[in-house]
């Protein structure tokens, strides 16, 4: 089977290898967003998506919308049976989805229909969700809401980030749409459509959703940490300074603790850092300063002036 591969980041390249390595399908095509510019040099990056197509010698476009008509054009030339999705971030229009024979395709990290959206990983590790998973579904005009090929179920882990997560389910992922792919192709495989019932959703976060609400109780705080690392990151204020965070520790009932922490209140110790919240306390693992490295808690400690009484804002 022809096929056309739409993605950007890293979570999207597993099942690129995939499905180039496939003996019984040809990517005949990547769709990918703009190459951006980063560094003093301005220098332009390539999407993760991208430079692995470059490596395999598989065109590449780069269009800013999928509604122009280089997409449309482009299809026509390479001729794809079926288009793949993981991880684009960008809207397919329906006259883009309806111009391939067997239509589109999405790997979506949730169990739908739970988690619809653009951040599903996020929102389930900040909801407290033990399970999660990936869905391979047909894509159309709704919101993730078309029929399902497939599913997997996966593990969330008491100290999983969101790119954990996400680094395991892009894995596994990736076998999963490549089953789905051969089950099209062989004419097997239905999609069924999902169930109405147990609908949720995750919007994208914003950088104003990553700063630490030290007023919620201290498994929120965890919960709300890991969710948002390592992307936009975690983050919180010391006067006028925002302090990036990685991920903490529970330590309502650490005892070394000192004493009874109000919300945002930091406890130092010579071998830790601890900020108190709504209930208990956790104790800080990395952190980064503005303009600093990321170092560990006690050490930015042991070179930050803050009386006893300093707060996180």
């Amino acid at each position: 089977m022809k096929l056309v591969f739409a993605g950007t980041p890293d979570v999207a390249v597993p099942t690129l290898r995939e499905l180039i390595d496939s003996p019984d399908h040809t990517v005949v095509g990547v769709i990918t967003r703009p190459d951006t510019t980063a560094g003093r040099g301005r220098r332009t990056v390539r999407s993760a998506v991208g430079t692995i197509a470059d490596e395999h010698g598989i065109e590449v476009i780069t269009p800013g919308r999928m509604s122009e008509p280089v997409v449309a054009e482009t299809l026509a030339r390479w001729e794809p049976d079926l288009g793949v999705v993981v991880a684009y971030g960008g809207l397919i229009p329906q006259a883009i989805l309806d111009q391939l024979p067997h239509g589109w395709i999405n790997l979506h990290f949730s169990i739908l229909p739970a988690w619809r959206g653009a951040a599903p990983v996020q929102a389930a590790i900040a909801a407290g969700d033990e399970i999660t998973g990936a869905s391979v579904f047909e894509l159309e005009a709704g919101l993730d809401t078309g029929p399902v090929y497939g599913t997997l179920t996966a593990s969330i882990r008491d100290t999983d980030t969101a790119g954990d997560l996400l680094e395991r389910l892009a894995a596994g992922g990736s076998g999963l749409t490549k089953a789905v792919v051969d089950g099209i192709a062989e004419g097997e495989l239905s999609p069924a459509p999902q169930d109405p019932d147990g609908v949720s959703h995750a919007a994208k976060i914003t950088v104003d959703d990553a700063r630490v609400r030290w007023d919620l109780p201290s498994h929120l705080v965890d919960r709300a940490i890991r969710a948002h690392t390592p992307s936009p990151g975690a983050w919180t204020e010391l006067g006028d300074a925002r302090i990036k965070l990685g991920p903490v520790t529970l330590a309502d009932d650490d005892p070394a603790v000192p004493g009874q922490l109000s919300a945002g209140q930091i406890g130092v110790t010579k071998k830790a850092v601890f900020i108190g919240t709504a209930s208990g306390a956790v104790k800080l693992g990395s952190v980064q300063a503005p303009g600093k490295k990321v170092m560990h808690a006690a050490d930015w400690a042991r070179g930050t002036r803050f009386d006893e009484t300093g707060h996180f804002a």
